[in-house]
């Protein structure tokens, strides 16, 4: 027979275990703890950050919106009311490269005019900031090279805002081209652009990476690239414009049509002068087009055996920006790194030359 416990013994021992039990989390708490969230900066309040992006970070599993950079204090406090943005993590164009000392921020958002994504993504990288940057990566090739630089050097990330690539039905016809599934390609169209009334906009001026090849062009060649799976080796292209009063010293419309080392062919255009959304894929055997290709919501797409490309998202700018923070924290490729912004400003400069030379440029 078992000797008994003496009573003190008895209830000291009770009292131990009840203690431990009262300390221990209950089972369903030794599920793994949540991964971080990486804190995102927007760097320039505009339009697009105001109405997409950061309504999109209020929906993002692996990101959230933790700080601004504005150089308008009148924006500053009423993105502060609106989000919670603690003043610490509110900053100016001057102050920017005080990021640095902040954990809450992991990555920087450039939002800016196109002539400013290069200065504000290397200052961003500097600060040791992971960076996403809006298309098109920058204006020249140099510029593009100095950017990938600084974010080596500084081992952080580089992610361009193409997001289309991160939209299903445009996946969709990328899958069609690599697996073949119409037979090769054989070529590709693809018009991006729509009728621009104002007057006096950055988008009308050189100086700030104006015009609407920096603008709306990128996604016609984007298209014509990821559809083919090739890199084009020559191009020509030509430049016109109905409003030269309003665009004095930036293409309007861009026409391009690019040669690919398969043979495969694709005519591009894109305009600031007429509503163009489209892109059309003839294959070996059969075709499939998106109409609308590059809209913020709606895309849909049809093929020639009938099938309908209609795969809903509710947000684009949230699968975007989900997609690129959790190739961060699990140390991953990037869908759209940098090095893809390279290959599209390599194409726009020789697209360029083409139309200021009148001749075939090889690339």
């Amino acid at each position: 027979m078992k000797p008994q416990m003496p009573a003190r013994r008895r209830f000291i021992k009770q009292v131990i275990w009840g203690a431990s039990a009262l300390a221990l989390p209950p089972l369903n708490s030794f599920a793994q703890p949540a991964r971080k969230r990486l804190g995102v900066a927007l760097v320039g309040l505009g339009r697009y950050s105001t109405n997409l992006l950061a309504p999109a970070l209020q929906r993002t599993k692996h990101c959230y919106l933790a700080g601004i950079v504005t150089g308008t204090p009148a924006k500053a406090a009423q993105w502060k009311r609106r989000y919670g943005i603690p003043d610490r993590n509110i900053y100016d164009y001057q102050s920017m490269a005080k990021i640095a000392d902040n954990p809450d921020i992991d990555v920087v958002y450039i939002v800016l005019p196109n002539a400013m994504h290069a200065e504000y993504t290397i200052r961003a990288a500097n600060a040791g900031k992971h960076v996403w940057c809006e298309k098109p990566m920058a204006l020249t090739v140099k510029e593009c090279e100095a950017m990938l630089k600084a974010c080596r050097d500084n081992k952080v990330k580089l992610a361009i805002g193409y997001r289309m690539q991160h939209e299903p039905n445009t996946q969709a016809v990328i899958r069609f081209g690599k697996e073949k599934v119409y037979g090769s390609v054989k070529s590709i169209s693809a018009a991006a652009g729509f009728y621009y009334n104002r007057t006096d906009h950055w988008r009308q001026k050189k100086s700030m990476g104006g015009g609407a090849m920096y603008d709306m062009g990128v996604y016609s060649l984007q298209a014509a690239r990821y559809c083919s799976g090739e890199e084009p080796i020559a191009v020509t292209a030509r430049q016109s414009t109905s409003r030269p009063e309003v665009f004095q010293d930036v293409d309007e419309t861009m026409t391009f049509d690019l040669e690919f080392p398969s043979g495969i062919k694709a005519h591009c255009k894109t305009s600031f002068a007429m509503s163009m959304n489209s892109l059309h894929v003839d294959c070996e055997k059969g075709w499939y087009q998106l109409e609308p290709f590059q809209k913020y919501s709606g895309i849909r797409g049809s093929t020639s055996d009938g099938k309908i490309l209609d795969a809903f998202l509710d947000s684009q700018q949230t699968r975007q920006m989900d997609n690129d923070a959790f190739a961060i924290l699990h140390n991953q490729p990037l869908l759209v790194p940098g090095e893809e912004g390279l290959r599209d400003i390599r194409v726009v400069e020789a697209i360029f030359a083409s139309a200021q030379t009148g001749r075939s440029i090889v690339i």
